[in-house]
């Protein structure tokens, strides 16, 4: 099915729609602290939620079998199934429910860090970073900003990675450019660098070295007229900077903007301290020196895996992280070989052609994601503290940029936005699991799980599990089979894309409902070592972490029997509605507290009918790995400027819902099933809205016929050659004496023998590596 960007000959570029959104300044950084009466509220309706499903099944179900005696068998099996798919839903609302109220309590009780605090905690610490950026066909400019975004963090021992995953040598003149492109990033941004680097290191070193107790007023106009400079500095890198996009719009206002007003608001701070009676201290002082030379001082670079045969090439972001991070703490020598080059660790730093410096702790950041200026600070900081001594992963749960050109990347933004609040309840209640656009990882907790195969002489190491589509939710599980914990930094530090439109939009859905139900007996797996180790597991964090795994299988089943079936009247109630009330009204006011209107709740509930069909696709996936053994392709979310062509089965599967509703709709109204009959009408009223808004009809007979007539322009495939036995090979004398000679009634060839390149693990060893 085709999931590649539709050239422009299909489709014109992307213009704003009527219905998206026109804010662009992005919520607070520290979330506004909620009322008494909120946080009252959502325990009441936590209450609410119970209360209402225990009278549906009491005076509704079992009341039905009291009062009328014996049931019909057709009808005990109505009665039990539509139980059943009732439970499971309101499961779901109120795990949303608990989560939400958790994560009101988490913003109610945060206090920032005051800025000087953080200075005197890393005055004498250095602790080192290495943020990795993985990519694979990017857009440049899109990897542009992620960069720097990363590069301008104040930190004192920063290294940034692209860990580029394209073809090392892609015969298309577009790809082959757009490689080039991408590998010129990291030059280019040390360039812009080495000015302010240079500049703030020489006269850090002077202050460092003096360190007076007090300074005289004309340091003190010293140390104004660096921060005025780097402010100008600042001021003309947003003057270069070109903005086609609420993306690029946000890196000019909110990355190098809010770099720009804090030197800004600094040196003003401190010409008004010289006419102060108390004035700063020399410590005071060498403190905003470190600032400005640890903001500038970052290492970007690349690597590319693929260009190594002793490297895995497994297509998934998790091996192209593993890579990179399995060689950390070594120097490496190049060799070649007939399969290309390979990495031979080599004792000293003088032999080697590569070294890898091992870091303190490691950030992953999606290549379409960025920080904010003191995320690094802050979350090292609070992993530093004693109470966190185990704390193996701190995040912020990405938010949305604002300003979405689409109606469908508005409404997606709104349940990312959403996500980001549940999340931070996941954390009040130990439940916290790795979202993986962007973390900072404690390098020593991923030497703890990580595993070790031995591949065809070569040894591949697996910190983040690539066994399902979600790694980052697996490496959850590992860590905290481990004794390490997870938790969520309660401020908006961190902003990453959402799909713009509906095909790469079904990409990342489909990839995010599979797997879940993979993880879960590993899951259960760890509570039982924890307890075993003496460790409590409340009840509340084993249910949100099976819902988090489980609910898009449940739920997507459920709303397809309630959509399929025609259910008996007797078992609906108004009390049904009244304990889904909660959970509704509740995601109202959250969207209204993230800045979206209460009445999107309604798109929301058509924008999930009509991906209904992606969501099944997922879960039927993780059932066939689970009964195949085989892994399931990683898709990775388009990052592109232009639209992504939607698969064929999803264009016409929204359409199909629409149909099957107002079918469902004529035939109980015929037969009188008023209930039904208003659910199949409700659904079929908001289907219809999504796929208008959200979709678009001439976006869909493009997505249609494109689906339709691509299959006849697909390429044949390349017959096999045979193998003749009397065929003469040509002595090739490296592969000789690199491979050996194979026998010939077991021929193998070369990337046979050879095997981290791709997934051929039958003869590996597996062990696990415990720190």
């Amino acid at each position: 099915m085709p999931t590649t960007p539709l050239s422009p000959a299909f489709l014109p570029a992307r213009k704003r729609q009527w219905g998206a959104e026109k804010r662009t300044e992005p919520l607070p950084i520290v979330h506004t602290r909620p009322s008494d009466r909120r946080i009252a509220m959502a325990r009441v309706a936590i209450v609410a939620t119970i209360v209402f499903w225990v009278v549906y099944v009491v005076y509704t179900v079992i009341a039905e079998f009291l009062n009328n005696g014996t049931q019909s068998f057709e009808f005990t099996t109505q009665a039990i199934s539509y139980v059943v798919v009732v439970t499971f839903l309101t499961f779901s609302a109120l795990m949303y429910l608990i989560a939400r109220h958790g994560a009101l309590q988490r913003f109610a009780a945060h206090v920032r860090v005051p800025r000087a605090e953080l200075d005197r905690h890393f005055a004498d610490r250095s602790t080192s970073m290495t943020v990795l950026v993985p990519s694979y066909a990017e857009e440049p400019d899109v990897v542009t900003t992620t960069l720097w975004s990363a590069a301008l963090q104040e930190y004192p021992e920063l290294r940034v990675v692209l860990l580029i995953d394209d073809p090392t040598n892609p015969t298309e003149e577009d790809k082959l450019a757009r490689l080039d492109a991408t590998r010129a990033i990291p030059a280019a941004i040390n360039d812009a660098l080495r000015e302010p680097s240079e500049r703030f290191r020489s006269a850090l070193l002077e202050w460092e070295v003096e360190r007076p107790e007090s300074i005289l007023d004309s340091e003190i106009e010293q140390l104004i007229t660096h921060f005025r400079w780097a402010v100008d500095w600042v001021d003309a890198r947003i003057d270069q900077h070109t903005v086609t996009d609420h993306v690029d719009r946000f890196f000019v206002d909110q990355v190098l903007g809010g770099l720009r007003s804090e030197f800004a608001a600094t040196a003003d701070a401190l010409d008004a301290a010289r006419s102060s009676e108390h004035g700063i201290s020399g410590e005071m002082a060498v403190h905003m020196m470190r600032r400005l030379a640890r903001t500038f001082t970052a290492e970007v670079t690349s690597f590319e895996r693929k260009a190594y045969a002793s490297l895995s090439h497994e297509a998934n972001k998790a091996m192209n992280l593993n890579a990179y991070i399995g060689l950390m703490g070594g120097a490496y020598t190049r060799e070649q070989t007939p399969q290309g080059p390979v990495l031979r660790a080599v004792p000293f730093a003088h032999e080697a052609d590569l070294v890898v410096p091992e870091p303190d702790y490691i950030l992953t950041l999606d290549a379409d994601s960025m920080l904010l200026r003191d995320y690094c600070v802050r979350l090292v900081h609070s992993m530093e503290q004693p109470e966190n001594a185990q704390v193996a992963v701190t995040q912020t749960p990405y938010s949305s940029y604002r300003g979405a050109r689409t109606r469908i990347e508005r409404l997606a933004a709104a349940t990312t936005d959403i996500q980001h609040i549940l999340h931070q309840g996941f954390s009040h209640h130990n439940a916290t699991f790795w979202v993986g656009a962007n973390a900072v990882i404690r390098k020593r907790a991923l030497d703890d799980i990580v595993q070790l195969e031995t591949t065809g002489g070569f040894v591949v190491k697996r910190y983040v599990q690539d066994r399902t589509v979600i790694e980052d939710t697996e490496s959850s599980i590992d860590l905290g089979t481990h004794g390490w914990t997870l938790t969520n930094y309660p401020e908006r530090l961190s902003y990453s894309a959402t799909p713009p439109d509906f095909g790469s939009l079904v990409i990342q859905r489909r990839r995010w409902a599979n797997g879940g139900l993979l993880i879960l007996p590993k899951y259960f797996r760890q509570v039982r070592e924890r307890r075993a180790r003496g460790e409590r597991v409340s009840i509340i964090e084993i249910l949100l972490r099976v819902n988090y795994m489980s609910s898009i299988a449940w739920a997507s089943f459920g709303l397809v029997f309630l959509l399929a079936y025609p259910y008996d009247s007797r078992l609906l109630s108004p009390v049904v509605l009244l304990a889904a009330l909660p959970y509704f009204l509740a995601m109202a006011s959250d969207l209204h507290y993230s800045g979206y209107k209460r009445t999107d709740v309604f798109r929301i509930y058509g924008f999930n009918l009509i991906l209904l069909p992606v969501n099944l696709a997922g879960v039927l996936k993780s059932l066939e790995q689970a009964i195949t053994s085989k892994k399931i392709p990683f898709a990775r979310t388009p990052k592109v400027r232009d639209r992504t062509a939607t698969p064929f089965l999803y264009v016409v599967a929204p359409y199909a819902i629409i149909v099957f509703s107002i079918v469902t709709l004529v035939r109980d109204v015929q037969a009188e099933n008023w209930g039904n009959a208003a659910f199949a009408g409700f659904n079929a009223l908001l289907a219809l809205y999504a796929v208008i808004a959200y979709i678009g009809l001439g976006t869909s007979l493009v997505d249609f016929g494109y689906g339709a007539t691509n299959w006849l322009y697909a390429a044949p495939r390349r017959p096999k050659t045979p193998v003749a036995a009397e065929q003469e090979v040509a002595v090739d004398w490296q592969s000789v004496l690199y491979y050996g000679t194979v026998p010939t009634h077991s021929r193998a060839t070369a990337d046979h023998v050879v095997s981290p390149r791709g997934a051929r693990t039958s003869s590996s060893t597996t062990e696990r590596s415990n720190a």
